[in-house]
């Protein structure tokens, strides 16, 4: 670890608490504007856990999140370790395949390992003189008055108080720091949960360590109330989520023993089962998750306290833009330190003034994309609406970009992407009922609506 530089005459000491991937890329941000920074996790360092303790779900990684790294050099040495996904890949109940490609020709999402990428960007805070980091650390009390912090160190079992001047909250959907900003007068909070909860499992490498799947896609076992998806991985394995309801006839509640298991996956994941050897004990031994949105507001307590990345706005995972939308949070206030230096009131009422408005829209999409990826990938009007829409973005690239598009691969702010969204949607309402197979779109009837529509955009 390089040798800590303490803050001087012009730069401050900022505290930062959680030290996942949002905070560890906040915290090189602050460093790069010559801020000391010191960081406390609650966890242990991931870097000395066994693969077991690591293990964890894979991510998305678009261009927002891509648009971070690079401000703080490390996009090369993370895009080593991702696996490039080109499109969806349906699974139909007979094992049957449809591919939908993600934007154009070349744009991908990229799968990475949460584990992965945690560590990599560990390793370059550590070696970063401005920054300090703490782990094993947990928060038990925020005073927002006396700007203190009481932390217990769970490995040595000692408390401490810690002072901070400006202290950024980081940590996580159930943050400690939001948690103390609840009980501060007109605070607004709420949490949502769905009533699905989720469980990995995995795809197992073919001989040699190959792929037994489409390497270069996400998969999707779309089955209407509920729905499985696999993200691939660099030794051949593939990281499997099954979206599934906690209670009902079919749920988590319903499969109590590995007969059941292996039935019900059998019956409707047919020509996945045979590729998961493990499939009953990581069943039984791996836990179920739940899904939350979180929303609040403020995210700051006067100059002292802000919160980024789930801590201000978790959201559920079915965009793969929760990542992306914590790694834009750090993007969004670097610009503002560039911009206002070390006017520490406006950076933090611009901030939450700028991206409130996209995370609650973000929250909305996410949820959005959950009933898309379950219910409507399958449905052959579906794929064709999504073929036209493709075939609308060439024929008018500079008024009609498809939704997905904007949020994954454009720096759009996710409140004007929803709002497109919803207008293109309306106008495929009134489009698709004039169109029943893909060659329909070059009837002339067809061609003076679109026109029509798009030149009501202009």
């Amino acid at each position: 670890m390089a040798d800590f530089a303490s803050p001087t005459a012009e730069t401050e000491l900022l505290t930062i608490m959680g030290g996942g991937l949002v905070g560890s890329l906040l915290a090189l941000y602050l460093a790069q504007h010559g801020h000391a920074v010191e960081m406390f996790e609650r966890r242990p360092d991931i870097r000395k856990a066994g693969p077991v303790e690591a293990r964890s779900i894979n991510l998305a990684l678009s261009d927002r999140g891509w648009r971070a790294l690079e401000g703080v050099g490390i996009a090369d040495s993370v895009r080593d370790v991702a696996i490039a996904m080109h499109g969806r890949m349906m699974h139909d109940p007979h094992g049957q395949l449809t591919y939908q490609p993600y934007g154009q020709e070349g744009q991908a999402i990229y799968s990475v390992s949460r584990a992965g990428l945690n560590r990599r960007m560990l390793d370059l805070v550590e070696q970063n003189p401005r920054i300090r980091v703490a782990f094993n650390q947990q928060c038990q009390r925020v005073d927002l008055r006396q700007q203190i912090v009481e932390m217990l160190d769970t490995e040595r079992g000692e408390s401490r108080t810690v002072p901070f001047r400006r202290l950024f909250g980081v940590d996580g959907a159930y943050s400690a720091v939001r948690g103390a900003m609840q009980r501060t007068e007109r605070f607004n909070y709420s949490q949502h949960y769905l009533d699905y909860g989720y469980k990995e499992l995995t795809i197992a490498a073919a001989s040699g360590g190959e792929w037994a799947l489409e390497k270069h896609a996400l998969h999707i076992w779309p089955r209407g109330q509920y729905m499985m998806i696999a993200l691939p991985n660099l030794d051949g394995s593939f990281n499997c989520t099954l979206f599934f309801p906690f209670e009902g006839p079919v749920s988590f509640e319903a499969l109590q023993t590995p007969a059941h298991v292996r039935a019900f996956f059998e019956d409707v994941f047919p020509d996945a089962v045979p590729l998961m050897p493990e499939l009953e004990t990581e069943f039984f031994e791996n836990p179920t998750s739940s899904l939350v949105t979180v929303r609040c507001y403020p995210w700051t307590y006067h100059d002292a306290v802000l919160l980024l990345g789930d801590a201000a706005h978790a959201i559920v995972p079915f965009y793969g833009q929760g990542m992306n939308a914590g790694f834009e949070d750090c993007t969004a206030l670097h610009e503002l330190l560039t911009r206002h230096g070390r006017d520490w009131n406006v950076i933090f009422r611009e901030f939450q003034q700028q991206r409130k408005p996209n995370a609650d829209a973000m929250a909305d999409l996410a949820v959005y994309n959950f009933e898309e990826m379950r219910d409507r990938v399958a449905d052959p009007r579906f794929l064709l609406q999504k073929k036209i829409e493709s075939k609308i973005s060439t024929q008018y690239p500079d008024k009609w970009l498809p939704l997905y598009s904007q949020v994954t691969f454009s720096h759009l702010p996710y409140a004007e992407a929803l709002a497109n969204g919803q207008a293109q949607e309306q106008i495929m309402q009134c489009l698709m009922p004039h169109i029943q197979t893909e060659e329909d779109y070059q009837r002339p009837e067809v061609q003076q609506l679109v026109a029509a529509e798009m030149a009501a955009r202009a």
